[in-house]
C-alpha cells in the first residue's frame, strides 16, 4: 500500500493505469475508503481507454490517518487530494466523485482551480433535509460520545471502527485529541452543513458567485426525482450556475439511491458506479484540454 504524507498525515493511495491519456482522481462517498465495491471497477473502465487513475482513501477512512483539520473535513479532504496528485506529478486532474465525493471534487476546484481540469459529479447532496442530515451523521454521534465519555468514548463508536482497525496508530491520534478542542473541530465542521442565505450550497467556499467563476468542464449525472439526499433541484441549480457544463442522466434507473439503501445485503460500497466509466471517458475526450 503506497503512502504519502501531506501537510504530517499519511495518506493511502493507488494509481491504475499508466497511460499517455489524462489524470482523474476518484473520491468516494461517505467516510469509505478506495477499496470498497465499485471504486477498483470505475478506475480501471477508466483506465482502459488509457488514463491514469487516482484511488485514495481520505482521511478519516480506510488506511490513512485521521485528521481533525480544516474549515470543514470536506474542505480539508479536497486540500489533501489536490497536494496529492501534485505530488504524484499527476498535473491537472478530472476530478470525479459521488455524493461526499462529489463535494470534495467541487471544493477542489473551487480551492485550487489551477490544479483542476474537470469535475465529473453525481449523488449531489444538498437541500435542507440532505444538508441537516449529514450535519447529523457525520459529526453528532461523535459530539455526543466526547462530550459524555471523553476520547475513549468516542474510538468505542463503530463509524470509527474501520480507521481504528486499518491504521492502528489512529487509536493515538484520537486519545491525543483534547475532548473540548475536538468538540469544537466537529461543531466546526457541522456548521458547514447549515444553510445561511439563499445560495444553492452554505460552504463560502460554493457561494453561487464562485460557482459562477469556475471555468473548467463539468459532467453531471443528474439526480433522480426520487431522491431525498440528492435531490433534483440541487443537480438541476448547479447545473444553471455552473459556466461550462453538460448535465445527462446516470447509468441506472431514477430510483437508484432508493433502491441502494434499500438493499444494503451486497457488498460495502457502490458496485454499480462501474457502469459511469464509458460516459466519463466519452465526455473527457470531447471537453476536457
Amino acid at each position: 500500500m503506497p503512502v504519502m504524507t501531506i501537510d504530517g498525515v499519511s495518506v493511502a493511495y493507488e494509481v491504475v493505469g499508466d497511460g499517455p491519456g489524462k489524470s482523474f482522481a476518484l473520491t468516494p462517498g461517505g467516510r469509505l475508503g478506495r477499496d470498497v465495491a465499485g471504486m477498483r471497477e470505475l478506475a480501471a473502465g477508466i483506465a482502459a481507454a488509457g488514463h491514469r487513475v487516482l484511488l485514495w482513501d481520505k482521511p478519516n477512512s480506510g488506511e490513512s490517518d485521521v485528521c481533525f483539520k480544516g474549515v470543514s473535513e470536506t474542505a480539508m479532504h479536497a486540500d489533501i487530494v489536490v497536494a496529492l496528485t501534485e505530488k504524484l506529478g499527476l498535473g491537472r486532474t478530472i476530478h470525479c466523485g459521488g455524493s461526499a465525493g462529489a463535494r470534495t471534487s467541487l471544493l477542489a476546484a473551487s480551492r485550487h482551480p489551477g490544479s483542476v481540469a474537470g469535475m465529473g459529479l453525481w449523488w449531489i447532496s444538498g437541500g435542507v433535509y440532505g444538508l441537516m442530515n449529514l450535519g447529523m451523521l457525520y459529526c453528532s454521534g461523535s459530539i455526543i460520545a466526547a462530550w459524555n465519555g471523553g476520547m475513549e468514548a468516542v474510538i468505542a463508536l463503530p463509524e470509527w471502527a474501520t480507521v481504528l482497525e486499518r491504521n492502528p496508530g489512529n487509536r493515538q491520534r484520537f486519545l491525543d485529541q483534547d475532548p473540548k478542542a475536538f468538540i469544537a473541530t466537529m461543531e466546526r465542521w457541522m456548521r458547514a452543513y447549515c444553510t445561511r442565505n439563499d445560495d444553492l450550497f452554505p460552504d463560502p467556499d460554493l457561494s453561487d458567485a464562485k460557482l459562477r467563476s469556475l471555468d473548467c468542464p463539468t459532467l453531471i449525472f443528474n439526480n433522480g426525482h426520487s431522491d431525498m439526499n440528492h435531490t433534483r433541484p440541487i443537480s438541476d441549480g448547479l447545473a444553471k450556475l455552473l459556466p461550462e457544463v453538460r448535465c445527462i442522466d446516470g447509468p441506472w434507473p431514477d430510483t437508484e439511491w432508493v433502491d441502494f439503501m434499500a438493499d444494503r445485503s451486497g457488498p460495502v460500497g457502490f458496485p454499480r458506479w462501474s457502469m459511469l466509466a464509458p460516459d466519463l471517458v466519452a465526455w473527457a475526450a470531447e471537453m476536457v484540454p
